[in-house]
């Protein structure tokens, strides 16, 4: 699992790559959190393009990240979501939490 990190004006953008499981997403949550401590982004976006698998700990990822976010006034969205792990995102109720958008199929 590979995350680049991408800054801009006031966001952070993750571009997740390989599989998340519980050993990657601790790997993943440290740089992205050392990101947002270091940065205090307005907005984090969270790119699921590359991830091929994922288990419950990508929705701990992401609930975790919510958390950091909110506690400096930002937001979250996840973007390019499979069909199966958006399905599962919004039976966890992630879009309460910030928006998340299913993969666009071209």
């Amino acid at each position: 699992m590979a995350a680049k990190i991408e800054y801009r004006q006031k966001e952070i953008r993750v571009f997740l790559d390989g599989e998340i499981d519980h050993h990657s997403a601790a790997l993943i949550r440290v740089s992205i959190d050392e990101a947002i401590i270091h940065k205090k982004p307005s907005l984090l976006i969270l790119d699921f393009g590359g991830v091929s698998f994922m288990d419950s700990s990508g929705i701990g990822l992401v609930m975790g990240r919510y958390k950091l976010m909110k506690n400096i006034s930002g937001r979250i969205r996840v973007e390019n979501l499979s069909p199966g792990a958006y399905k599962v995102m919004k039976l966890a109720g992630l879009e309460k939490l910030g928006e998340i958008k299913q993969k666009e199929v071209v």
